[in-house]
């Protein structure tokens, strides 16, 4: 401690003097910011939030302070159907992401008209300059929708495991989203990283949701080393070009024992009916809502073309055929 009472710490990276003797509750409360939204680490350790007020801050503590923020309800057209991940039944097979969006409202209101229970939620630095910045919890209630945080922006297993860590702290949620991208030109997932985030993950008592390359080898390793749920890309994130590889996701879902969900690719509401077709689970989406010219429309269009692929699939489709058959009778022509 200084000459004049104060100490030197670091919180989201950045310098600051502080009194001392404050504890890390007292130091939110400074900010502007409330503790039971924050999740805190305190030198590479998760700070549990029932201990922030007891916990005293020391010269030279590094902190790192996050929240949620943005990276329904309804009845399905067939009764009864539903689909379970970790012992945890939801209705609809539609999961949308919170990031692209000109503001939190119009994320709230495309959740909204796509009939979600599940939204994905990047864990980012609180804005400790601007405690009175909007926050995701103030427009789409995590009583309400299930959040699923992921590890958007990670490139190694080491970032994913801290960044879930952090997102287990500060909103209890031990079902979550895993992502470890391999290079920022595809963000294509890196298998090794992924695969060995998992085992961590699964250990810590985390059920893990991974997104993973369309190969049917990967995902059956996956499903081995405690992931809940299989999530292979259609196309690239945020590519719009819709699912690549039909072959390989059919393959995947024949032979998962786990929920499987196309993750990543999706442009338009017929992308999203085909992953349904396909046997998929469910569809996860971002930018295909977040950027169409009317996000609210689209997310509608997407809820119908989940419902559509799931009935189709239910329903099984018609045999191919290489030549035509006719569908009235060729007999009694005049």
């Amino acid at each position: 401690m200084s000459v004049d009472g104060t100490i030197g710490i670091r919180v989201n990276g950045e310098h600051r003097r502080i009194v001392g003797g404050l504890s890390i509750a007292d130091l939110a409360n400074e900010l502007g910011l409330v503790p039971a939204k924050l999740a805190v680490e305190r030198n590479l350790e998760i700070v549990p939030r029932s201990t922030l007020a007891q916990v005293m801050l020391e010269d030279g503590d590094e902190l790192e302070i996050v929240h949620f923020v943005g990276g329904g309800d309804h009845a399905p057209l067939v009764a009864g159907d539903s689909w379970t991940v970790a012992g945890r039944t939801f209705r609809s097979r539609l999961i949308v992401g919170t990031g692209k969006y000109k503001d939190f409202a119009q994320n709230a209101a495309a959740l909204e008209a796509s009939g979600a229970e599940i939204v994905t939620v990047a864990v980012r630095r609180v804005n400790v300059s601007d405690p009175t910045a909007p926050m995701l919890t103030d427009f789409i209630d995590p009583k309400k929708v299930t959040y699923l945080p992921n590890t958007a922006g990670c490139f190694d297993a080491e970032s994913a495991i801290r960044t879930l860590r952090l997102a287990r702290e500060a909103g209890g949620w031990d079902l979550v989203k895993l992502e470890v991208l391999g290079e920022a030109k595809t963000l294509y997932p890196d298998m090794v990283e992924t695969l060995r985030a998992t085992e961590v993950l699964a250990k810590e008592g985390f059920l893990p949701m991974v997104y993973c390359v369309d190969d049917p080898i990967a995902a059956k390793r996956l499903e081995d080393a405690g992931a809940v749920a299989i999530m292979p890309l259609g196309a690239p994130i945020g590519s719009g070009l819709g699912i690549q590889n039909r072959v390989t996701i059919r393959l995947i879902v024949e032979g998962a024992k786990v929920p499987v969900l196309v993750d990543a690719g999706v442009g338009t509401a017929s992308d999203a009916a085909v992953a349904m077709e396909l046997g998929c689970d469910g569809v996860l989406m971002n930018t295909a809502i977040a950027e169409a010219k009317d996000p609210i429309l689209m997310a509608a269009a997407m809820k119908s073309a989940v419902e559509a692929g799931r009935m189709a699939y239910l329903a099984g489709r018609m045999g191919q055929r290489r030549y035509a058959d006719p569908s009235s009778p060729l007999a009694g022509l005049i």
